[in-house]
């Protein structure tokens, strides 16, 4: 386990693009490590609610995500060390292609984060259709940065033992790096897919047997002994004097949780609205609330609560039940119009507008704000996004600025709401509406953009403090 002042051991998973596989070997390979008995520590680097859920339930922990884009790098190191602190290994699913990022330097890249955190790059290769180009392509990508220290190469999806071989020998020949597996074309019984990632895991029970065909690919075609030997060759930085130590925030967290005076949030959590980033939720227990989970689909009644926080997910495919639940939208409506804090994000928002129409049909949802969405095809929001914040409100500071992403086939069929409602103006993103966004209404406020709350520390103290105000008018 992790001691303080010596080497942690991890690795960075990274591949050229997105879709070519690395999902799924990290699922494997971490389910794996831990049939070791070894403590794995999932991280997910981006954006993402599905593959950390996959993540979190092959290592049987949460998995946190550390995105360059939304978090200064000295809370993203201060997190890696936090939730490293009673592990044996970390392992840490890049997203999209290696140097891939927002612009010509690569600065919110895979690479650039596994340079941050000093570890190892273990790179997945979609080998469809190639053979010693792949070789080519290693090579480019070791000159490209050398910095980077990538260590090892998967092969994914290759068509034989013939083909392994050519792929095999062409880059330990041509580049000095060790192939630690070759993994065949998979078929998809085990992994179907939902809009641009896997299906989220409590939707199906189906999800431990996903996970178990994960761990016998990775321990029938991955050489995990040498893997784990290049997870310990590369020693951590060591936090800066300005980065709070992991063991003050752990005792933070616990001293918050015993608070019996805290005030309650109520956070709606179940397979319609799921995502939700653990560091969210910490932070709100850490700024001094005590949290509840509520679920429409299994109550029909909201417990006594100070405020809520419903986060995204597919009620879409929740709709009906959702709807038929009229107590539990009647009691959101009537707190909403007696002013409790309601914080919503993507499916919260959707929750909390009149109607949600599809296939022509409509299905009545809580109704606080007055708005009726329809469901595309397509993505209508996709992406990290800028916010300005132009008006009042209690959750952010007018003239700041959040940065978080969006990821949403919902759209606005009718808006009966009026313009000063939408506080946000869009700087990059979709939004809302007319690139604007954050529809507020007394103490609610609803948007479909997602934040990290170590990217946006005030939200959480927000929160809280907007839920010792209310409490004390009741």
């Amino acid at each position: 386990m992790q001691q303080d002042g010596k080497a942690f051991p991890g690795i960075v998973i990274a591949a050229l693009r997105g879709g070519a596989g690395k999902t799924i070997l990290s699922i494997g390979i971490i389910a794996a490590l831990k049939s070791f008995k070894k403590n794995v520590a999932p991280f997910k680097k981006g954006p993402d609610y599905i593959d950390a859920g996959w993540l979190a339930m092959a290592a049987g922990r949460p998995c946190y995500n550390l995105d360059n884009f939304l978090i200064e790098e000295k809370q993203i190191l201060n997190s890696f060390y936090t939730h490293t602190l009673k592990s044996d290994i970390a392992v840490i699913e890049g997203n999209r292609g290696l140097y891939d990022g927002l612009d010509t330097e690569g600065s919110t890249s895979t690479a650039e984060l596994a340079k941050l955190l000093n570890l190892p790059v273990i790179l997945c290769l979609d080998c469809t259709k190639s053979t010693r180009t792949m070789a080519a392509v290693v090579l480019g990508c070791i000159k490209f940065d050398p910095t980077v220290k990538i260590k090892g190469i998967i092969l994914n999806r290759v068509a034989g033992s013939r083909h392994e071989n050519i792929v095999r020998k062409s880059i330990e020949s041509y580049c000095g790096i060790p192939v630690l597996g070759a993994v065949p074309k998979l078929g998809k019984q085990n992994f179907p897919e939902r809009h641009m990632g896997l299906i989220p895991t409590p939707e199906h029970e189906w999800a431990n047997d996903s996970i178990n065909a994960a761990l016998n690919m990775a321990k029938s075609y991955i050489d995990l002994d040498s893997l784990i030997e290049i997870a310990h060759d590369i020693s951590r930085k060591e936090p800066e004097e300005s980065i709070s130590r992991p063991e003050i925030i752990i005792k933070k967290i616990e001293k918050q949780k015993k608070s019996s005076s805290a005030p309650k949030i109520g956070i709606i959590k179940d397979s319609a609205f799921q995502f939700y980033y653990p560091e969210n939720i910490d932070a709100l227990v850490a700024a001094g609330a005590d949290t509840v989970f509520i679920s429409p689909l299994k109550t029909n009644k909201i417990p006594s609560v100070d405020a809520l926080y419903i986060g995204g997910g597919f009620p879409e495919t929740h709709a009906k039940k959702l709807s038929e639940n009229e107590q539990f939208r009647n009691e959101l409506k009537a707190l909403a119009e007696n002013g409790l804090p309601i914080y919503a994000e993507c499916g919260g928002l959707m929750y909390l507008g009149e109607e949600l129409v599809l296939n022509n049909k409509s299905y009545q949802m809580a109704g606080v704000l007055p708005v009726v969405f329809g469901l595309s095809k397509k993505p209508k929001g996709h992406g990290y996004t800028i916010i300005s914040v132009e008006k009042e409100n209690k959750y952010f500071k007018k003239g700041s600025e959040i940065r978080g992403h969006e990821f949403h086939y919902s759209y606005v069929l009718e808006w009966n709401g009026k313009d000063e409602d939408l506080i946000f103006n869009m700087k990059r993103g979709n939004g809302f509406i007319n690139k604007k966004d954050g529809v507020c209404y007394k103490n609610v406020l609803a948007t479909y953009t997602h934040i990290h709350a170590l990217g946006t520390p005030s939200w959480a103290k927000a929160m809280v403090s907007n839920a010792i105000s209310y409490k004390k008018t009741q």
